[in-house]
């Protein structure tokens, strides 16, 4: 009689599999964060932003937004490790998971859309190019994430560990464009946020995901309605988590802080730093 009844899972999503691969030890670099923002300015913004453009403007844009501005002003957090150097990006390119539905089957699945050059580009423009990247995400339309997941759908359990290692090594380490195996260039970029909110969540520590070479994973909570003082006087405010992951081997307190200040300001005060509401191209009618 075994130890315990078990049966083999026969059906693994793509992001299951990535998972099995990743991980053998406990023992990494992490650091966990989490700062609070007051909401009520972004929401406000949210509202006066789809009103103008009638676009789908989210809590996740503000917060790729800011994380894009946090790094371009922190250029050493936006950096990787090869052969135990660090190395810095030339672009800031921010990758958002996106809930990848698989109707046939009844599950779900994780993909990742990528802005390149985030921190140059508007809110409006950043807001454009997620919807429309999500649309093709969701609708098995990017080749690339497709072509990725074919790849490693063929790899053997028992292998996946070794090859993403050696995926990695060879992406990252060598530096060297794997499309011809079906691999997508950096598909997840400086940084990666995950909208645990959405998940009913306020807060959660997403685990840095060693073959991805990403030393930043951001996860906003949902928005809370709390008690807050301002100005001496307790009022009812909306407070958001803003729950981060960081590498330290090259992300320290110093990086934190510059980071944690973006993040405030673009958060707490969109109408100051986000694009001009008045300026924005107008819904049709």
């Amino acid at each position: 009689m075994p130890n315990i009844s078990i049966h083999p899972l026969e059906s693994i999503s793509g992001f299951r599999r990535l998972a099995i691969g990743s991980w053998q030890t406990a023992y990494d670099p992490s650091v966990y964060g989490t700062i609070e923002v007051r909401m009520e300015k972004a929401l406000e913004y949210i509202e006066a932003f789809r009103k103008r453009t009638g676009k789908r403007l989210t809590v996740t844009h503000l917060v790729a937004k800011g994380l894009a501005e946090a790094l371009r002003r922190c250029p050493e957090a936006n950096a990787l490790l090869r052969w135990n150097r660090i190395y810095l990006r030339d672009s800031v390119d921010i990758s958002i998971l996106v809930v990848q539905p698989n109707e046939e089957k009844g599950k779900t699945d994780l993909a990742a859309c990528m802005i390149k050059g985030a921190d140059k580009k508007s809110l409006y423009e950043l807001a454009v190019e997620i919807e429309e990247q999500v649309g093709h995400v969701r609708a098995r339309r990017d080749v690339a994430n497709e072509q990725g997941k074919k790849t490693m759908s063929v790899v053997p359990f028992f292998l996946m560990n070794t090859v993403l290692k050696f995926v990695s090594f060879l992406m990252y380490t060598l530096n060297l464009d794997m499309r011809w195996a079906g691999i997508p260039l950096d598909p997840f970029g400086s940084a990666t946020i995950t909208n645990v909110g959405s998940l009913g969540l306020d807060t959660a520590y997403v685990p840095l995901v060693p073959y991805t070479r990403v030393p930043l994973f951001v996860a906003p909570g949902t928005i809370r309605d709390v008690p807050v003082v301002q100005d001496g006087a307790v009022i009812p405010g909306k407070i958001m988590r803003i729950n981060a992951t960081f590498d330290h081997r090259f992300i320290d307190g110093y990086h934190a802080s510059v980071l944690s200040k973006a993040m405030h300001a673009y958060m707490e005060h969109p109408f100051d730093n986000l694009d001009k509401i008045d300026e924005l191209p107008a819904a049709s009618a």
